[in-house]
């Protein structure tokens, strides 16, 4: 009887797993065990910071628009409500790109904003 190894089975896992080590130092990228243990906690991590990083850049967004409300004369809460009362579909992404690179086109809207609130 011929010994059966699967030793085309076990060679694909392993360079898969060295594969999506490319770029970690020391024996974290050529020692199999190591390196599963490194890439395993990487795509957790990856997993999670993509979740995290929507959240933070929401949190920017929300800062730059307040800062540029308040300059306005205008809390970020109060122009947040004029402009749903506006009906305006800007989102936060928007305004604070606005808010930014064009300081008297945000004006106008804050303006609409302060005028659907009274």
């Amino acid at each position: 009887m011929t010994r059966v190894t699967n030793a085309v089975a076990s060679h694909r896992r392993k360079k898969r797993i060295l594969k999506l080590a490319k770029g970690f130092v020391g024996d974290r990228k050529n020692h199999l065990r190591m390196t599963q243990e490194a890439v395993m906690r990487a795509m957790a991590y990856n997993y999670r910071h993509r979740k995290l990083k929507k959240r933070d850049f929401r949190s920017l967004w929300i800062t730059r628009i307040g800062i540029a409300a308040k300059i306005n004369g205008i809390s970020y809460s109060k122009f947040i409500a004029g402009l749903k009362k506006a009906k305006c579909d800007l989102d936060r992404k928007i305004l604070a790109e606005l808010a930014l690179t064009d300081p008297s086109g945000f004006a106008a809207i804050a303006s609409h904003a302060k005028a659907a609130l009274a």
